[in-house]
């Protein structure tokens, strides 16, 4: 069973940055195709960005490419998110997920397991 935990969030003003964590434990770091996830108040869970068990290959959302630049370290489990140039419509709870197929998805389903979330509010 993998468990994750997010840490990071905070409140920022517009234009600022902020960069979450995910720490793994419990299962093959390594082995784990990681994704990003947000949920905001009355709007359903949408993918942010996923990033192959390798690092190689990385699928952004497209209101975040260039502004965000996920990361991991598979000697330490952890998995990273920068977030720079951050807007008020970047407000949500972000969430890390995992899941033991290969290739980045970008439906939540795909994903086996969750974090607990991070807030992240962004001022205007």
């Amino acid at each position: 069973q993998v468990q994750l935990v997010e840490s990071g969030g905070g409140l920022v003003q517009a234009g600022g940055s902020l960069r979450l964590s995910c720490a793994a434990s419990g299962g093959t770091f390594s082995s784990l195709t990681m994704g990003w996830f947000r949920q905001s108040p009355g709007k359903e869970r949408e993918f942010v960005v996923g990033i192959s068990w390798s690092g190689s290959r990385t699928l952004y959302q497209d209101s975040v490419k260039g502004r965000f630049t996920i990361s991991r370290d598979n000697a330490k489990n952890t998995l990273n998110l920068q977030m720079n140039s951050l807007k008020p419509e970047d407000t949500a709870d972000y969430y890390c997920a995992a899941r033991t197929g290969l290739p980045v998805k970008r439906l939540s389903e795909e994903y086996d397991y969750w974090g607990q979330g991070t807030q992240v509010t962004v001022s205007s």
